[in-house]
């Protein structure tokens, strides 16, 4: 799967998880918007480029543990979903699940991804859904 097909992907997940649990409609809320900008850089940041696996078989684990709570939640909802709203990702997703997740990639093959994947969060200045409302 292409990165931009796995980008639209999950723009689409949390579309479908901000419409149905913020009731929003054609934008996305605050936290949510926060979740797609967090997802769209983690995805640029990926390894594996071109060959990335599906998450739930990735063996780098490279978001934070609560952005990672937040996205299983988006997925957990709209992935039932995605069938019926976007089914050629839907199906796709569902395709590359049969896959084996490839060989991790070399650490000599010094890209950004690889420094994010030592300290997965060391740029990132992106905020946590929700932390505007506490300030």
């Amino acid at each position: 799967m292409s990165r931009e097909r796995e980008e639209k992907t999950i723009r689409a997940m949390i579309a479908i998880y901000c419409e149905d649990c913020h009731q929003t409609r054609g934008e996305l809320c605050p936290d949510c918007t926060a979740l797609s900008e967090y997802a769209q850089a983690r995805l640029g940041k990926c390894p594996w480029g071109e060959n990335k696996p599906v998450c739930a078989d990735c063996t780098i684990h490279c978001y934070r543990p609560a952005m990672r709570e937040e996205i299983r939640k988006v997925m957990r909802h709209a992935g039932p979903k995605m069938l019926l709203r976007h089914p050629v990702l839907a199906l796709d997703h569902l395709l590359r699940e049969r896959k084996p997740a490839p060989a991790r990639p070399a650490r000599n093959a010094s890209t950004n991804a690889d420094q994010a994947n030592e300290h997965p969060d060391a740029d990132d200045n992106l905020p946590l859904p929700g932390s505007h409302l506490r300030d």
